[in-house]
């Protein structure tokens, strides 16, 4: 009996792990909950809120007695702090700064969604229905909710930014950046070669112009 007991209770454990892993796969959101962020105007005024990042509408999301809005007016702000991580606008989305230094790097966080559709026929899947699930998600405050129905799939991913001599180049692979810094071809080659350097992986890219910078 007893052992039938302690069997069970792990049982319970393994679930609840799997369900936290799930949730953890499906969200949108940058920041696993929303957190007290200061959003700092053009002239100034600072106002505090409850912050978070939608990857998937791309907005900066405020929370008001549970209820979340997107931000407006966003070529009127300044800045956005949450969690000591900074965001500024830039064509009425946000970029997060992730190295401020000579080449200051920014990183445009996105978000991919994928719904298998609902079961038709012989093991397949609807279209119609997907397409329908989604109008339904896209209407209503499901965009805006932390969690998404089960049957969504969600990947986020990074785009990125240098800032370079003053201009703004945007770049989505080692490839792209290794022309960004064409007089330091030698110098990219050696790091990439001798560095695991992952597009993917944003303090690898860091370590990489920090090297440049250097050298």
């Amino acid at each position: 009996m007893k052992r039938l007991f302690y069997l069970l209770i792990l049982s319970l454990f393994v679930l609840v792990g799997n369900s936290q892993e799930k949730m953890q796969n499906i969200t949108h959101y940058l920041f696993p909950e929303f957190t007290k962020g200061v959003v700092l105007m053009k002239t100034g005024v600072k106002n505090e809120s409850l912050l978070n990042f939608n990857s998937l509408t791309e907005e900066m999301i405020f929370e008001n007695k549970g209820i979340k809005l997107a931000i407006g007016n966003v070529e009127q702000i300044d800045t956005i702090y949450i969690s000591g991580r900074k965001f500024f606008p830039l064509n009425g989305k946000f970029l997060e700064l992730i190295l401020h230094s000579k080449y200051d790097l920014y990183a445009e966080h996105k978000c991919r969604i994928k719904d298998p559709g609902k079961p038709a026929g012989y093991g397949g899947s609807s279209q119609t229905s997907a397409t329908t699930t989604y109008s339904t998600f896209f209407s209503g405050s499901q965009v805006y909710d932390m969690k998404l129905p089960e049957s969504f799939e969600t990947k986020p991913y990074s785009l990125y930014w240098l800032n370079k001599n003053g201009e703004l180049i945007k770049f989505v692979s080692l490839r792209q950046l290794s022309k960004v810094f064409g007089e330091k071809s030698s110098q990219f080659k050696k790091y990439t070669k001798e560095n695991d350097v992952s597009y993917d992986d944003p303090e690898s890219l860091v370590g990489l112009i920090r090297f440049l910078e250097s050298n």
